[in-house]
């Protein structure tokens, strides 16, 4: 957590979801200047749901704090937004080495985004694992799903509701040491996962 605060750009406000962390994450965060919302009811959308509440500004940017991805990647994307050439910029994971993906994890999120494509024509390629758009856009949507299937039905209602999509290649590299993802972490994750996904798809 340290590494990865130091790394978000000056004029950007943090806001750390503490979705029933065991450990010292949510002090840690606020210590480092972090806005800490606690949110009990367990799940990723849940949590990125809490977290937008919790916002104040006029753009919001979601990302994982796991350590794969670079803050300073919300830049283009937020200029993308805010200078009206996209109502929603998009990460594309691209892994800094082989293995950083388990294999099921890719297999399972191109088929998810394959399928989308083909039914809705959605633009992208990966299912924004970093994204940047309006905070009255995003409520606007009125997404329902508080567990892994959030950020697909995202994507279907944006697409359904006409955004305009900007897809950024963004580095991904392996997650902090003696961390390990609820999604991609093992088979029986990316499966849980897949349920989730599978009950918002169009």
């Amino acid at each position: 957590m340290p590494a990865l605060l130091a790394k978000v750009p000056a004029d950007l406000r943090v806001i750390v979801v503490d979705n029933g962390s065991c450990d010292d994450t949510a002090d840690v965060a606020r210590a480092l200047g972090a806005t800490v919302v606690l949110e009990s009811v367990a799940g990723y959308g849940a949590a990125v749901h809490a977290g937008v509440r919790a916002a104040t500004a006029e753009l919001i940017a979601v990302m994982d704090a796991d350590g794969s991805m670079d803050p300073a990647d919300l830049l283009p994307m937020l200029d993308d937004v805010e200078e009206g050439r996209a109502r929603m910029a998009v990460g594309r994971r691209r892994s800094s080495a082989a293995g950083v993906q388990p294999w099921h994890a890719r297999l399972g999120n191109a088929a998810v985004l394959a399928w989308l494509r083909w039914r809705t024509g959605l633009p992208v390629h990966d299912i924004a694992p970093m994204r940047v758009c309006r905070r009255r856009d995003l409520l606007g949507l009125d997404l329902q799903d508080r567990r892994f299937g959030y950020p697909v039905e995202l994507l279907v209602k944006a697409q359904a509701a006409g955004w305009l999509f900007r897809e950024h290649d963004i580095t991904y590299r392996p997650r902090a040491a003696g961390t390990k993802s609820k999604v991609s972490g093992t088979v029986r994750g990316t499966l849980r996962t897949a349920r989730d996904f599978a009950r918002v798809l169009p």
